[in-house]
C-alpha cells in the first residue's frame, strides 16, 4: 500500500500544470513573526495535519460565483460548516505593524487589484470557532489597482523573485481577534460576467495595542460586497490599458491614521 507521503507526491505531480496557472498565500509575516500559510497540495496529505493560522482552501483555483459563500474565504464547506472551516491557531500582531503576504508565483496574465479586509470577532467568541456567515462585518483596510503608467499590482508587484504584498494594520485599531481577508481579483477574463476571478485567503489574528478605533460605516458582507454591476467587476483590461481602474468594494478604512 502506498504511504500517505507517496500519495501526496502523486497528487502534487498530477496537479503541476494546474498549480502553475494560479496562486495562493503560501507564507505570512505578522510583525516579526513568520507563519506558513495553508498549503492545499501538502497539508491535506500530511500526517499529522499541520496547524495553521490561515483557513484552509480547496485549491489554488479561483472563485468566480459572486453569490457563493466560497467568495468569503475561498470555501471548503463541509459537515454543516458554511464557508471556510476555521483554523486551529491564531497569529499575533500589534496595531500599526505590517502583514507581509507571500504569494506563490503569480501568472503574468492575471492582472488585477489586491484588496484586504478585516472582520472583528464578536465579544465572547473564539475565532477558531467563528464563521461570519453572510453578515456585513467586513471593513476594507487597503486596496491597490494599477498606477498611472498602467502597471497592475497583481502582476507587476507579484512576479519575479519578490511575490510579497504588505499591508499595515490600522495603528489605532481596537485590540481583539480579527479575520483578515486578503485577495487578488484577476481580470484577464472580466470583460463580461462571469469572468472575474477572486483568490481570497482568510487569516486569524489577535491584534494587540491600546487603540479604541473601529469603523462605523462601510461594512460589507461576503457574498454581497460584489455584484456584476459593481464598478471594476466587469472590466476589459485589454481596451483600457492606461485608464484609471475603479477598485470594487468600499473605501479603505485607516482607523484615524
Amino acid at each position: 500500500m502506498p504511504s500517505l507521503l507517496s500519495s501526496a507526491s502523486l497528487a502534487i505531480l498530477s496537479l503541476v500544470a494546474y498549480v502553475a496557472a494560479h496562486g495562493y498565500v503560501q507564507e505570512l509575516t505578522l510583525g516579526a513573526n513568520l507563519y506558513t500559510g495553508y498549503l492545499p497540495y501538502y497539508d491535506p496529505y500530511h500526517v499529522p495535519t499541520p496547524q495553521r493560522i490561515v483557513r484552509r482552501i480547496p485549491s489554488n483555483g479561483p472563485v468566480e460565483d459572486l453569490t457563493s459563500i466560497d467568495l468569503q474565504c475561498h470555501g471548503w464547506s463541509e459537515g454543516g460548516i458554511v464557508g471556510s472551516k476555521p483554523a486551529p491557531l491564531v497569529g499575533t500582531i500589534a496595531a500599526g505593524q505590517t502583514i507581509h503576504f507571500n504569494w506563490t508565483t503569480w501568472p503574468d496574465s492575471h492582472k488585477g487589484p489586491l484588496l484586504t479586509y478585516m472582520a472583528r470577532v464578536p465579544a465572547g467568541t473564539d475565532i477558531t470557532k467563528w464563521e461570519p456567515g453572510t453578515k456585513a462585518v467586513w471593513f476594507k483596510i487597503d486596496h491597490v489597482g494599477k498606477d498611472q503608467n498602467g502597471k497592475w499590482t497583481a502582476v507587476d508587484a507579484l512576479t519575479g523573485p519578490n511575490t510579497v504584498y504588505s499591508v499595515r494594520i490600522p495603528p489605532k485599531l481596537k485590540p481583539g481577534q480579527y479575520l483578515v481577508r486578503h485577495e487578488i481579483l484577476a481580470l484577464h477574463g472580466a470583460f463580461n460576467y462571469p469572468g472575474v476571478q477572486a483568490y481570497p485567503s482568510c487569516t486569524q489574528i489577535e491584534v494587540t495595542g491600546s487603540g479604541n478605533a473601529l469603523p462605523v460605516e462601510g461594512l460589507v458582507a461576503f457574498p454581497g460586497a460584489y455584484t456584476p454591476e459593481t464598478p471594476g467587476i466587469v472590466y476589459d483590461i485589454y481596451t483600457h490599458p492606461t485608464n484609471a481602474y475603479p477598485i470594487p468594494g468600499p473605501k479603505a478604512w485607516t482607523g484615524g491614521n
